[in-house]
């Protein structure tokens, strides 16, 4: 592994997402074990509108972690990169494309659900369109999928953080230093 320092705002990213994907991965299981909402029952509001309000703010993190990776670029080249450093590289694209892939389609599917979304009790977010159950359920589903692909994807990461820990190559360290 190349002795790269890594910037405290792409340590402080990486931890901001990585809160916002537990709580998000929480709130889902949280709001999901609700009962169907009723006239009498509408407190699913809170743990859906959480969800999505922490959602819209991973994916502007998401896109600032993205640029600030763009403007640190590794000095090494293709060619002298480790099988390593380059599964590492994928892990992190497809951690990237799954995120945005995840919030995109819940906000997609939030759109056609017919509910309204108001970031963080503040802004009324645009709905794309009018309610369409097909278009719902289509990005609910897409949802649900690129959501377990991250997870799993989330579980490499986790592996890999362990091996790096185990193999005392400091790169644990430099996640933990601001």
């Amino acid at each position: 592994m190349t002795e790269e320092k890594l910037s405290s705002t792409a340590i402080i990213l990486h931890w901001s997402v990585a809160v916002s994907v537990f709580f998000l991965f929480l709130s889902s299981w949280w709001m999901l074990g609700l009962p169907l909402p009723s006239d009498n029952f509408t407190y699913r509001e809170l743990p859906f509108q959480l969800h999505k309000n922490i959602g819209i703010t991973l994916i502007f993190l998401v896109v600032v972690m993205i640029g600030v990776r763009i403007n640190h670029k590794r000095r090494q080249t293709a060619v002298t990169r480790t099988q390593l450093e380059k599964l590492a590289e994928l892990d992190h694209l497809l951690t990237y494309v799954l995120l945005i892939a995840c919030c995109v389609s819940g906000y997609l599917s939030s759109s056609y659900s017919g509910w309204t979304t108001t970031v963080w009790w503040l802004i009324d977010f645009p709905n794309w369109a009018e309610e369409n159950d097909a278009l719902n359920i289509l990005f609910s589903d897409i949802h649900l999928w690129t959501c377990w692909a991250l997870l799993a994807v989330i579980a490499m990461h986790i592996a890999a953080a362990l091996f790096h820990a185990f193999n005392d190559d400091d790169v644990i360290k430099k996640m933990f230093r601001l």
